[in-house]
């Protein structure tokens, strides 16, 4: 039997990732989508670089999601047989994978804005492609369908009896 402390910090240190990767998860979202509506290098490269704090946010999330997820499962009584486990820990999987295919495009945004010259001039026609690129929306948006439908699991955990 495993003291009720330890698991609550687990539990805890679990919900602080969540909380990161999710926060992470909207600013950079919310970051990127203002800097496509900018009109100078210089507002894009800023909003841009906000984007850059929320994708810490997401890894260091990230890890403390998985990490310590992976020990409730240990620490509890689901198992990784679980249905619902293994469909978040894959789901977390696939979030992490499109995540950074998806922000390739708003990384190379992001340096092209800070390199450009005079920042105050209208972004560049590769800057705009870069900032417009609709693959890299796509993933990021199915991330974040990805994120919400973990979020719906480790809440509803079907199939599991109600604690």
């Amino acid at each position: 039997m495993i003291p009720a402390w330890l698991y609550d910090l687990a539990l805890c240190l679990h919900l602080l990732g969540a909380f990161s990767l999710v926060s992470g998860t909207v600013l950079a979202g919310v970051g990127f989508e203002a800097a496509r509506r900018r009109a100078s290098c210089a507002e894009i490269a800023i909003l841009l670089g906000l984007a850059r704090i929320g994708a810490a946010l997401v890894i260091g999330g990230t890890l403390l999601v998985g990490g310590f997820g992976l020990w409730l499962v240990a620490l509890g009584h689901w198992g990784y047989s679980t249905p619902w486990v293994d469909a978040a820990i894959g789901l977390l999987v696939f979030v992490v994978v499109i995540g950074v295919v998806g922000g390739q495009r708003p990384k190379q945004a992001r340096k092209l804005a800070a390199a450009l010259p005079s920042q105050q001039l209208p972004p560049s026609e590769e800057l705009r492609a870069l900032l417009g690129d609709r693959v890299a929306r796509i993933l990021n948006y199915l991330a974040v369908a990805a994120l919400l439908a973990i979020i719906v699991l480790m809440v509803v955990k079907p199939g599991s009896p109600h604690q």
